[in-house]
């Protein structure tokens, strides 16, 4: 058992967790959860004891093993290897004590505990885990310094994998992570025979792993039990108590005002009047269940392109001369297309996405795009590289030079900097922040295609499904590299394999693609170089019809998202007023419930009809 006592940590006089308590059952596996800012590593790090709560305690029994990742990685000559055979501590000092004992009683007491431990089978152990975090035999056993620092701290988290502690503590492991190590991950907490907490923002993994959810919100802590989508459903009927319960408590408030403001006069009365009056002061108000409102994301629609937007015959791209690292690439992408690259890091999925991009020349074979198409390219270095002393609006001015203020300021609008947002610096930004900035500046010019290399690193639950949409929204092409199957099973409607020095067309699901990387089934034999989903074996008929019901799908899109808006923006004056558009926070509570109830009644249909569109499209061969 660990138990979290009224805990509060104050960091530069602010309260980041405040009066926080929960008790994680033996065993159990929770997956911690909160928005950016929150104060999830915070409350990890004084788990592990790095920071003294100001207030209150954090318990667990003395024999109790808690395992985590140290912020450095490991480095130096030692091999990956070495680094996770090291970690089980016992082991080592056993083998070593195994060489140099002299005590014929005491050797045969440390090769009963050998094999008590299974320590003569921890190398295949440790290569497996290795193997599954995406090093393979040669890998293994380079140094850790031929190594990049994303790779450095896959060997770290191999390490207290093999480590196995009484407590797992793991604060966003997949972030340094390619989907195919994702899934194996996954894979291996679900077995992980103790208790496991991981601060996480990968919906499937909370979903297939943790059987428990802790939220942080407001300092304060939330046990759950089940998986995310359990918590969610959860979430929401006690946010539908808490507002069945505001609108009690006002309507009360409001009986006991108006009998204070026409009875304090009369002495027949004065007395009552002064008790009702010490009751409303003594009256709480039942706190909002709201999200931080200020998630935005929406990327401007581009002029349109003819089709086909790319088209790439037997291309080779690389960054030596005559060493390409694809060849015989052969693609056509549309200009709404949704492409998600799949391949473990190393085979090349960021090289085509720079080729694409224009940043690296073509080797062989042609490439051809309209020269006026314009290309939005996303990376993590972009997030790291914002200049911190510079705030969100005078990175945008850069690099929207000669554009009227009022379109920089629109620009930074879209992505939640408005007001004060737009002149904060950067460096005080969380890394949500900054990624939402980055997005904001690749799209400042309405691009028609727009690529994304692991845009979720920094974004929360609620960030990504706000991502997703906006996606959904944008009439341009996307295509994407992401270790977030969730957010590729509801963006992408087409999977290139990069695999084998080349990049081809997947030919099954997603799903198919998950069974094959944990080795479930077979790989789907991959399609020719013709196009996906018929498009030029189609007839012109059919092919007129697509294109009709795929305007038809973007257009209903575009009303759900209005329409959720909308909804959005009525419950926030609902919850919390003094943040609400003035329209809607000047309006009683009877006229917000009708509204939304229409916008609802609304949404429904329009979710309808998308449905409906989509089941047309697919029986045409559109999806």
């Amino acid at each position: 058992m660990l138990t979290i006592d009224d805990v509060t940590v104050r960091l530069g006089g602010q309260p980041i967790l405040e009066h926080a308590s929960a008790s994680i059952p033996h065993g159990a596996r929770v997956g911690l959860i909160g928005r950016n800012g929150a104060g999830k590593s915070t409350l990890m790090k004084a788990l592990i004891g790095e920071i003294e709560p100001d207030e209150g305690a954090i318990t667990r029994s003395s024999k109790v093993r808690l395992g985590y990742i140290a912020q450095e990685a490991p480095s130096g000559s030692i091999t990956p290897e070495e680094v996770v055979l090291a970690a089980d501590v016992e082991r080592a000092q056993l083998l070593e004590e195994s060489e140099n004992c002299t005590d014929m009683d005491r050797l045969g007491d440390v090769h009963d505990r050998l094999l008590a431990i299974d320590a003569y089978s921890a190398p295949s152990r440790a290569a497996r885990i290795l193997t599954g975090l995406g090093f393979d035999e040669g890998m293994q056993r380079q140094p850790l310094d031929s190594f990049s620092g994303g790779w450095k701290m896959r060997v770290a988290l191999g390490a207290l994998l093999f480590s196995q502690p009484d407590v797992l503590l793991l604060d966003e492991p997949s972030n340094h992570l390619d989907l195919e190590a994702t899934l194996w991950l996954e894979n291996f907490l679900k077995s992980y025979p103790a208790t496991l907490l991981v601060i996480s923002h990968e919906r499937d993994l909370l979903n297939k792993v943790a059987d428990h959810i802790l939220h942080l919100q407001g300092g304060r802590l939330t046990l759950y039990p089940g998986g995310y989508d359990s918590f969610e459903k959860q979430r929401a009927e006690r946010a539908a108590q808490l507002e069945a319960a505001r609108a009690s408590q006002e309507a009360q408030r409001a009986k006991l005002q108006d009998y204070v403001a026409r009875n304090s006069a009369r002495a027949s009365t004065a007395k009552q009047a002064q008790s009702r009056a010490k009751m409303l002061a003594k009256m709480q108000p039942i706190a909002a269940l709201m999200e931080d409102p200020s998630l935005s994301f929406d990327f401007p629609n581009p002029a349109a392109l003819k089709p086909p937007m790319i088209t790439m015959d037997m291309a080779a791209v690389g960054y030596t001369p005559d060493v390409p690292v694809l060849k015989r690439v052969s693609l056509r992408i549309e200009p709404d297309d949704r492409i998600a690259l799949l391949g473990r890091n190393g085979n090349g999925k960021t090289t085509l996405a720079r080729l694409l991009a224009a940043q690296l020349p073509l080797m062989e074979g042609e490439v051809n795009a309209p020269g006026k198409m314009k290309v939005g390219y996303f990376t993590q270095y972009q997030v790291e590289e914002l200049a911190g002393d510079d705030t969100p609006l005078e990175h945008m001015t850069r690099a929207m030079q000669g554009k009227p203020p009022g379109a920089v300021r629109e620009q930074l609008g879209r992505f939640g900097f408005s007001g004060n947002r737009a002149t904060q610096k950067v460096a005080k930004l969380s890394g949500g922040e900054r990624a939402r900035l980055a997005l904001a500046l690749i799209t400042r010019d309405a691009p028609h295609l727009l690529i994304l290399d692991e845009p979720t690193n920094h974004l929360d639950v609620d960030a990504r499904e706000a991502l997703v949409q906006a996606l959904n929204a944008y009439s341009g092409s996307v295509i994407l590299i992401s270790h977030d199957r969730h957010m590729v099973e509801l963006t992408a409607d087409r999977l290139v394999l990069v695999d084998g020095g080349t990049a081809k067309e997947y030919a099954g699901s997603m799903e198919d693609y998950i069974d094959f990387v944990l080795g479930l089934n077979q790989p789907k034999k991959e399609s020719s170089a013709k196009p996906h989903k018929g498009k030029r074996g189609s007839s012109s008929k059919d092919r007129a019809k697509i294109r009709s019901l795929r305007a038809d799908v973007k257009r209903v899109e575009t009303v759900m998202a209005k329409l959720q808006s909308d909804r959005s923006a009525i419950d926030q004056a609902m919850y919390e007023p003094a943040n609400a558009a003035p329209r809607l926070a000047e309006q009683p509570m009877s006229d917000l419930l009708a509204q939304r109830a229409k916008l609802s009644e609304q949404l429904d249909e329009a979710e309808a009809e998308w449905l409906s569109l989509g089941e047309a499209l697919e029986a045409v061969g559109g999806d």
